[in-house]
């Protein structure tokens, strides 16, 4: 992979990892006033779909058969990575602690790691193993789980749960994009996303309420789709092809880690536009989170594919590694879901 082609990798993750941190502290003015984080969501979902269509038309070229030909890749970010972990999670936090349903999901790049190991037969490198056990363990500090009492079973399966479709939207995203773009891929993920989610509130699978008064936004009065809007084009239209974009070029396992920053991007956000209080032990843990990434990018052997090619053979071959047919969002604490 070109020193260029890498360098624009890690621009985009680092982008998507802080403009989806943005969405906790940009939707919760809009929760507070009475809407429900499915109803919320959904409505970012089809804002930033709706962003993003003259932009993929552009990157289309009239090459609409594109879509057709990638239409499994398409339909599973909109099905799993976009709907499918967001009602998982909404479901989890419903009965468990929102920091732990956090912790829960974002647990995927272990998972990734363990795909990786069963399909090449390979143990990771210990580089790799111990930069996961130090991103988790960062992870564990800055979302500081807990809730007193028992967790409830359900709750816990339907993070996990969650946790399976993050790790599968990242393997999606990680796939070649054999013509069609990845503004084009998150553009139509979303809007079939929406409606997938629109269509699960309708039938009574997440609770759909709004409010259509103003809302407090950072202690000023504003219209209540101002906050939508803003979280619609930055928290995911951008978010979503950035991140789609970053995982073709830098592989599913390396994308996801760089993704852990998505969390300390919204603790940082809920710190300085919301006033929550930020501990020292939420600080100690974002610098472990980096230095469990430091260190997972370290391990130049990444993803293998499932035709055992690694990247380098990729690269003698003149084109990309895929890693596998399968995906944000990711979700924060403050934002019941990105």
């Amino acid at each position: 992979m070109h020193r260029s082609s890498t360098s624009l990798g890690w621009l985009s993750a680092l982008v998507a990892a802080a403009t989806f941190g943005a969405s906790g502290a940009l939707i919760k003015p809009v929760l507070e006033a009475g809407w429900s984080p499915g109803a919320a969501v959904t409505a970012r979902v089809l804002v930033g779909g709706i962003v993003l269509t003259p932009f993929a038309v552009i990157a289309l070229r009239g090459k609409w058969s594109t879509l057709w030909e990638s239409r499994t890749r398409v339909l599973l970010i909109a099905l799993i990575g976009v709907a499918g972990t967001q009602l998982m999670y909404f479901a989890a936090i419903q009965r468990i602690p929102v920091s732990t349903g956090v912790l829960l999901e974002y647990i995927s790049p272990l998972l990734l790691i363990a795909i990786s190991w069963v399909r090449t037969r390979r143990a990771p490198r210990a580089v790799v193993l111990v930069g996961s056990v130090i991103a988790i363990g960062g992870l564990v500090l800055v979302v500081s789980p807990g809730g007193g009492g028992g967790l409830d079973p359900l709750g816990v399966v339907f993070g996990l749960v969650a946790m399976v479709g993050c790790a599968i939207y990242y393997l999606v995203a990680a796939q070649p994009g054999n013509g069609l773009p990845a503004v084009a891929l998150a553009w139509a993920g979303l809007l079939l996303g929406g409606l997938a989610l629109g269509l699960a509130g309708l039938v009574g699978l997440v609770p759909f309420t709004a409010t259509f008064g103003d809302v407090a936004m950072f202690g000023s009065p504003v219209a209540w789709w101002m906050p939508l809007l803003i979280v619609g084009v930055v928290a995911t239209a951008v978010a979503y092809a950035t991140s789609l974009a970053a995982g073709e070029i830098l592989g599913s396992r390396l994308a996801s880690f760089i993704g852990l920053l998505e969390v300390v991007a919204a603790t940082l956000y809920a710190w300085v536009l919301l006033g929550e209080q930020l501990e020292i032990s939420q600080l100690i843990g974002g610098a472990l989170i980096l230095a469990g990434i430091i260190c997972v990018r370290s391990d130049r052997s990444a993803e293998v594919d499932a035709a055992g090619l690694t990247p380098a053979d990729g690269e003698a071959s003149g084109r990309q590694v895929p890693v596998a047919s399968a995906p944000p969002t990711p979700q924060n604490a403050s934002a019941a879901g990105s």
